[in-house]
């Protein structure tokens, strides 16, 4: 996990060849052929996609067998690849970047430009957006994508290696090109959006409690994620952004443009609302949530291993 952040850190995302670009690719094409909800009827739309999640995510098997024959023939090889696949999986270096360009934009008062470059890594209306409303909807997007880019790929990777990692962020991918509440993907998607969801559970909630001891304001923190978190329209990123508004004592945004449609939003955070001085305090709030991640997974595996010596070493 140290080398796979460690060629983050130095690489960033891969610019050449992106496996998740690939799968993106694929995804893109497999729909195009099963999604055709003018035709079919809603059951019969929601069965194919689930048809086609399968076929989607069928390359797992075959890559499985490889892992297997790695490990098999060298042992360095099969690190290696591990390795690999995790800092392909991985974009903490990717998403800081994009987050502090919208804080540079916002530092020379260039709103045009923020707006811009907020419209990269958000979906909702960024052109009617105020200073402070792009710095909130800046940091909500740092603090999910990071659990999704981020910790979840980590998680997976601590509990099972490459294997479990692709098929998160092969979902999480999903997700993101399926997961949407309207006429095309309402049913398609379904099944795709529903995995992720899973996926994602244990990991947010990992995070969320990771910027909590990251933080400077661990009680408001807890609070915000106790009584806020279930009120959000995301079940995964609820927890992860009301803990870490709390954590930094800010409010986000309570307000958001979709399609030209304003649409408020459940409270998420606590203090003032957040402005473009608080984009370089999040990112350090992740970046000391990385550390307090490891030090749990010790804790943890070392806990684990002191009950099975107990129980099995004799």
């Amino acid at each position: 996990m140290l080398l796979a952040l460690a060629c983050d850190r130095l690489f960033g995302e891969p610019s050449r060849f992106h496996p998740l670009v690939a799968f993106g690719r694929w995804a893109a094409w497999l729909e195009r052929r099963f999604n055709i909800p003018e035709k079919m009827a809603e059951p019969v739309t929601a069965v194919r996609g689930l048809l086609a999640l399968i076929i989607v995510l069928s390359p797992l098997l075959p890559l499985a067998l490889l892992f297997i024959w790695l490990a098999q023939q060298s042992l360095l090889l099969w690190v290696i690849v591990q390795v690999l696949v995790l800092y392909s999986c991985i974009g903490w270096q990717s998403l800081q970047q994009h987050v502090l360009a919208v804080a540079s934009a916002l530092e020379q008062n260039n709103i045009a430009s923020a707006r811009k470059k907020l419209g990269w890594i958000v979906s909702r209306d960024t052109a009617q957006l105020s200073a402070d409303e792009i710095a909130q909807a800046d940091i909500e997007s740092l603090l999910e994508n990071s659990s999704d880019a981020l910790f979840a790929s980590l998680f997976w990777f601590a509990l099972g290696g490459a294997l479990p990692v692709l098929l998160h962020r092969w979902v999480n991918t999903l997700d993101a090109m399926w997961g949407y509440r309207n006429p095309r993907f309402n049913y398609f998607g379904r099944a795709a959006a529903r995995l992720d969801d899973v996926l994602a559970y244990w990991p947010a909630r990992i995070t969320a409690l990771c910027f909590i001891l990251a933080g400077p304001n661990r009680k408001d923190a807890w609070r915000c994620w106790r009584t806020q978190a279930k009120h959000c329209a995301s079940p995964n990123g609820g927890a992860v952004m009301t803990a870490g508004a709390g954590a930094l004592n800010i409010r986000l945004s309570e307000r958001a443009c979709y399609h030209g449609e304003w649409k408020h939003k459940p409270p998420m955070g606590c203090g003032i609302a957040a402005t473009p001085q608080h984009i370089v305090p999040a990112v350090k709030l992740v970046k000391s949530s990385i550390s307090v991640f490891f030090l749990l997974w010790l804790f943890v595996s070392q806990l684990l291993n002191a009950i099975i010596q107990l129980v099995f070493g004799g």
